[in-house]
Formats: C-alpha cells, sequence, structure tokens
C-alpha cells in the first residue's frame, strides 16, 4: 500500500508520526518497505508473515475495545458494590 494511501486511511495521524510507526513495525519484522527510485519516488508498504500470524489476535483486540467503548460497556458494570462495612458485618 502506498504511503500517501496509509495516511489518508489512518485518521487524525501526521505524516511524521506515521512514518515513525512505520520504521518501527518495519524493524521488528511486522512490515516491510519497498522503495521505487522513480519521480516523484514511490514507497510501498506491505505486511510481513510475521505479521499475518498476529493478525486475528489484533482483530480480536480490536471487537474488544469497540465493545468497551459502548455507553455502559464499562468494566464491573454487573458487579454489586459493597462497603467494607458490609464486609466487617458478613464476619
Amino acid at each position: 500500500m502506498r504511503f500517501g494511501v496509509l495516511r489518508k486511511n489512518v485518521a487524525g495521524i501526521s505524516s511524521r508520526v506515521l512514518t515513525e510507526r512505520l520504521r518501527t513495525l518495519e524493524e521488528k519484522g511486522f512490515v516491510f518497505r519497498h522503495y521505487e527510485p522513480t519521480i516523484p519516488p514511490a514507497v510501498t508498504y506491505g505486511i510481513t508473515d510475521r505479521m499475518k500470524d498476529i493478525e486475528k489476535v489484533l482483530e480480536q483486540l480490536e471487537g474488544l475495545a469497540q465493545k468497551w467503548q459502548r455507553p455502559g460497556a464499562g468494566l464491573g458494570t454487573e458487579e454489586k458494590v459493597v462497603s467494607k462495612a458490609q464486609i466487617q458485618n458478613k464476619r
């Protein structure tokens, strides 16, 4: 995928930050970078087998994050809050 396309698809990120993140992912072996010395230069990125190995896990994490962002989906919404005095009274 071309750098410009990536930048348009990732909302709220500057070119500088996107470049830094892509370099880190490249160093860690999750993406590859292909440079064409044309005018203007063409830089494309793709995912490696290492990224493909964790792709399903990342999709599951994304789904969980979206679920938790829904109103009323906070942690412990079904749990009853028990005071310290109530705990001591049960003893």
